[in-house]
């Protein structure tokens, strides 16, 4: 790689020193506590020949009943090609079903089945043991605290999107 093709890698950081150091240090927890918080769940997935493309669309599918293919893909932010074949995956192995819309019958809606639910009560129950043993060692102010950074994280226009917004 030439320097040509990184033209900003030696411009000076905006922060000063120390702040800098403290931001380099939340963005490592941030990719240590992903690795880990995805670890459990990926092996749990590989065991059905999945990935984390599954298991997002399964996690939104069970927070919202009926959702329609355009939402999940708004969520998700991935190509049409990328969720039909996810998609197409979960339905097959039955996971998921699609539900024509009765309003609009162009319309795709996405329901967990039985064992979708089951698999996303197992996948989520593993993310939350992670999360409340966090919690268990913090204070609530800090627990709130840290919602907040992570709200704080997400694009302004998704932040409405996540459950128990203050």
């Amino acid at each position: 790689m030439t320097e040509s093709e990184f033209p900003d890698a030696n411009r000076q950081f905006p922060y000063p020193p120390d702040e800098m150091e403290d931001l380099r240090q939340a963005i490592e927890l941030l990719f240590f506590a992903y690795r880990d918080f995805t670890g459990e769940p990926d092996a749990i997935l590989a065991r059905y020949g999945f990935g984390r493309a599954h298991h997002r669309v399964i996690y939104f599918v069970g927070r919202n009943p009926g959702i329609t293919v355009s939402q999940l893909l708004d969520i998700l932010q991935i190509t049409k090609q990328s969720l039909a074949r996810v998609l197409r995956q979960l339905v097959d192995e039955g996971f998921i079903e699609q539900r024509l819309d009765e309003q609009d019958g162009r319309r795709r809606l996405l329901h967990l089945l039985d064992k979708g639910h089951e698999i996303e009560a197992l996948l989520t129950a593993k993310q939350a043991e992670r999360i409340a043993a966090a919690f268990d060692g913090a204070s609530p102010e800090a627990a709130k605290g840290f919602k907040d950074v992570l709200r704080g994280i997400i694009n302004k226009k998704d932040r409405g999107r996540v459950s128990g917004k203050p």
